[in-house]
C-alpha cells in the first residue's frame, strides 16, 4: 500500500466511525499546515472504553508520516504508546526498528516490536486493532 493522497487520508480519517464498528466516536481532524503537509490530532473512543490519541505530521509532497505520538488511555490511566525513537541496544526491537510500543509492567523501560507501524502508510488501521484487542483482554 501506498501512502494515500490527502483527500484519501480525511477519508480515513473521518470515517473510522462508519468503517470500524469498535469505533465509538473520533475527534481526529486534519488541519493544513501548507498545500502538501498537515497535522492530525485528536482521540479515538473505542466501545472498550480504550481512548486512543494521536498526533500525526504528515507529508502529502513525499508519502510519508514525518513524526506521530500515539498514546492509548482506559480512563485517566496510560496503558501503552508507540514511539520511534531509535533503541540500537534493544536487539529485540529491530524486527519494527525504529517503531515500538510501551507497555505494562515499568511502561517507560518495557517495549515491544510495533508490527504495522511506519512512516511509509496509514497507522491508524493497526492502532485501532491494537485497541480492539487490548479491549477484549
Amino acid at each position: 500500500m501506498s501512502f494515500p493522497a490527502r483527500a484519501e487520508y480525511e477519508r480515513l480519517l473521518y470515517g473510522l466511525v462508519h468503517d470500524y464498528p469498535a469505533v465509538e466516536r473520533s475527534t481526529l481532524r486534519l488541519y493544513g499546515t501548507s498545500a502538501l503537509t498537515a497535522i492530525v490530532e485528536g482521540s479515538v473512543f473505542l466501545t472498550s472504553g480504550l481512548e486512543l490519541r494521536v498526533v500525526e505530521v504528515l507529508d502529502f509532497k513525499h508519502g510519508r508520516i514525518q513524526r506521530y505520538s500515539y498514546t492509548v488511555y482506559r480512563g485517566d490511566e496510560k496503558i501503552r504508546w508507540y514511539d520511534p525513537e531509535p533503541h540500537a541496544e534493544a536487539p529485540d526491537l529491530a524486527a519494527t526498528f525504529p517503531h515500538h510500543r510501551h507497555e505494562p509492567p515499568d511502561i517507560k523501560h518495557n517495549r515491544r516490536p510495533a508490527p504495522g507501524i511506519s512512516f511509509a502508510e496509514p497507522n491508524l488501521p493497526t492502532l485501532i486493532a491494537d485497541c480492539i484487542a487490548l479491549g477484549a483482554e
